[in-house]
């Protein structure tokens, strides 16, 4: 005996033959029929089908329960042939059906998919009940109840059906698809490559977020108005829990729906190269072998490295698919894009949102939000500004305002940069930079001033806007202020040392670390994880980059900087495209150290000489990208002075946050000085004397004591530190 497929049911149909099972037990009936699905039915009144009989028995003048009183007395008289099926009931429990009720799912299954679901649902089951069941039809017909009426009352909406296809065109017409912004050359493009008469198909490229949907429902618009290409009348899309239950119907039923039309597959590559299982397998061969005998329409989104790795291998689907690609929305797109959302974001949020708030969004997403495109960067701003709004709303009558400063807190919350940092006044704050950058960076003046005028001359305008703000070579001897610099500027623009990216450019030295920085391609080992580079820009594109030791990196790493410097773009393993337009690049190197730190030459001889080293190392099309060399020269020990005075001031602080007021007296300084033996080697030393003589010994002499002390001071006494 054969058991019935469960899959072909829905949860309430699934109820329904469960409880008609329970039925043939109680009556003691050796076969589930027609007259015990009906009753079963009847009685489940949460039940699309239960509901559509309710609404008959007003408007026909009948009695639900008469019906239910003669379909069981038919039920006891009528016992029913087998039609050597079983269903098996939620409890695993086999159930014998007769073989009209066999005859009856099976007109229910012709039609859930003549109206496009892949799942039997309990109206399906009331209509094939009024057609095929010998005595059930009759009872219903009698009653006004019949095929035709059914389905009247699910095209006028009365009751609510499940939904396996969605036409977005027959949605539109009705106002019921949502308003989207519409890209009119995008739009314009792709309804050019629908009107060819061969290859009909389209794949619309980009990453997730640069509004790839949103564009095919501006088409549905466009379809509706119509505008828009020949011969498609609608366009399908099924629902993602359809494709995850049972993949191969959906398709099947998809591809019915979508004759004289579009079918729309988001994330088209799922379908392509090895599926995780068989109902997926067959699903994929339905669709291809669609694509390639013409027999639809297919609009699929997918990314260039997906599509590049699964599908275009496939020469013979490869070949009746035409491209386009859909960059990120520019920043007037984004704004209008947010204006078309800004009506249901007020409703569902029940906020008001001022103009200004969207063109806010738009900006600081582009600025600080990485990892998403636009539009999809700007809307997530907004969502989690007005999602903080209501969160923090008192009861009040008065409506909730969604301003600048809300989009600002949102941006914060996202990224981590202060608010005070967001909302700074940039003309006077970039004024001011020279001065912000010497307070932490002594004895670099030229190098302050040299990054400090690109810095400027990007953020008025003054730069191309493709490239990064400005891309740097550091040279000098190590410990003079080269990283320092790097986190100075990271902490001014950004308001944290945390949007410093440092790659320490020594583990880069062979052909295949690549992969390490931007990523592995698909199907490599550490595709998933994205590179050390790539994510971090992806994830904030609005950072300070530092190679360390360049000199050290691979060449094909380096033609990868050159690439970065140029083009301000790189992309991933995985096709996402990193953007560095607002990121300051510095590399750091070593070459001709040995003739900045030399004292007995000039400050011009002693860059000459080092340009000669960095000119017969570097490629001359590598040192054109940059847009200066920084030249860093030891610090005298005046400066060293200044230096360690300001480390003392971080010590100072670390003891005042346990209570302890910290004080060096300046002969204590003297004495920390003079033990700096390798004067060379910049202020690294001085970090390391003070660790090892006046941090690591205030430890020991506070545990000595009974009591923490509120004030310690640090002395010189018989030529050594003491502590009082």
């Amino acid at each position: 005996m054969s058991t019935l497929n469960r899959d072909l049911l829905d949860a309430t149909t699934r109820q329904i033959l469960n409880r008609a099972s329970d039925l043939m037990r109680t009556q003691g009936r050796a076969l589930l029929t027609p007259e015990l699905a009906l009753i079963a039915l009847l009685r489940m009144s949460q039940a699309t089908a239960a509901r559509m009989v309710q609404h008959f028995a007003v408007q026909r003048g009948f009695v639900v329960a008469d019906l239910e009183r003669e379909a069981d007395e038919q039920s006891r008289t009528r016992p029913g042939r087998s039609a050597n099926f079983t269903y098996m009931t939620d409890q695993n429990v086999p159930a014998p059906l007769s073989d009209e009720m066999l005859v009856v799912l099976d007109e229910a299954r012709a039609v859930a998919l003549a109206r496009g679901e892949i799942y039997i649902g309990s109206e399906d089951v009331l209509s094939a009940l009024a057609q095929t069941g010998v005595n059930t039809a009759g009872m219903l017909q009698r009653r006004g109840v019949t095929a035709a009426a059914i389905s009247a009352l699910a095209e006028q909406g009365l009751v609510s059906k499940s939904t396996t296809t969605h036409d977005w065109v027959a949605a539109a017409r009705k106002g019921a698809l949502q308003p989207v912004y519409l890209r009119e050359q995008l739009l314009q493009q792709l309804s050019m490559l629908l009107a060819h008469v061969n290859g009909r198909n389209v794949f619309l490229l980009g990453v997730k977020g640069v509004g790839r949907r949103s564009l095919v429902q501006g088409l549905a618009f466009a379809i509706a108005e119509g505008r828009g290409p020949r011969d498609i009348a609608r366009i399908i899309e099924v629902s993602e829990a359809a494709w995850l239950d049972n993949p191969l119907l959906a398709m099947q039923v998809a591809l019915r729906q979508a004759e004289g039309g579009a079918l729309f597959i988001p994330n088209v590559q799922r379908f392509f190269g090895r599926a995780e299982t068989q109902a997926m397998a067959q699903a994929s061969r339905e669709l291809q072998r669609a694509i390639v005998d013409g027999g639809a329409i297919v609009i699929g989104t997918t990314s260039e490295a997906e599509f590049n790795e699964r599908i275009r291998p496939i020469s013979a689907i490869a070949d009746r698919i035409k491209l386009l690609s859909i960059p990120p929305a520019s920043a007037d797109e984004c704004v209008g894009m947010l204006r078309v959302l800004d009506p249901q974001l007020e409703r569902d949020y029940e906020l008001v949102i001022q103009d200004e708030a969207l063109v806010t969004a738009q900006q600081l997403a582009a600025r600080y939000v990485g990892g998403e495109p636009l539009p999809a960067a700007a809307v997530q701003v907004l969502h989690r500004a007005c999602a903080l709004k209501r969160s923090g709303a008192a009861t009040s009558p008065a409506p909730l305002i969604v301003d600048q400063d809300a989009v600002m807190q949102a941006v914060s919350a996202l990224t981590g940069v202060p608010v005070n940092k967001l909302g700074a006044d940039e003309r006077a704050k970039y004024a001011q930079i020279d001065d912000a950058l010497r307070q932490r960076v002594l004895g670099q003046d030229e190098a302050v001033r040299a990054l400090a005028r690109a810095v400027k001359s990007a953020r008025v305008g003054l730069k191309d806007p493709k490239r990064p703000i400005g891309s740097f070579l550091f040279l000098g001897p190590s410990g003079v202020g080269k990283t320092e610099l790097a986190k100075a500027l990271a902490e001014f623009l950004f308001g944290s040392e945390d949007a410093l990216v440092a790659i320490d450019m020594s583990e880069y030295q062979k052909d295949d670390t690549i992969n390490r920085l931007i990523g592995a391609p698909p199907g490599y080992v550490g595709y998933e994880g994205g590179g050390q580079l790539t994510e971090r820009i992806l994830k904030s594109p609005y950072a300070v980059v530092v190679f360390d030791e360049v000199e050290k990196a691979h060449p094909r790493i380096l033609d990868i900087l050159l690439q970065v410097m140029e083009e301000g773009r790189l992309t991933d393993g995985q096709g996402r495209v990193a953007n560095f337009a607002e990121t300051v690049l510095i590399l750091t190197s070593n070459l001709g150290a040995q003739f900045l730190n030399d004292g007995a030459l000039e400050l011009v001889q002693a860059n000459d000489l080092a340009m000669v080293d960095v000119r017969g190392f570097f490629r001359p099309e590598f040192l054109n990208r940059l847009d200066d060399i920084v030249m860093f020269r030891p610090l005298s020990p005046e400066v060293l002075r200044r230096v360690l005075d300001l480390m003392i001031v971080k010590e100072a602080k670390l003891a005042a946050a346990r209570g302890i007021a910290l004080q060096i007296t300046p002969i204590a300084r003297e004495w920390l000085l003079a033990q700096n033996n390798e004067p060379h080697m910049g202020a690294r030393p001085l970090r390391r004397i003070l660790q090892r003589n006046v941090r690591e010994k205030l430890a020991d002499f506070l545990l000595d004591q009974a009591a923490p002390p509120a004030q310690v001071v640090v002395d010189v006494a018989a030529g050594v530190l003491v502590f009082r």
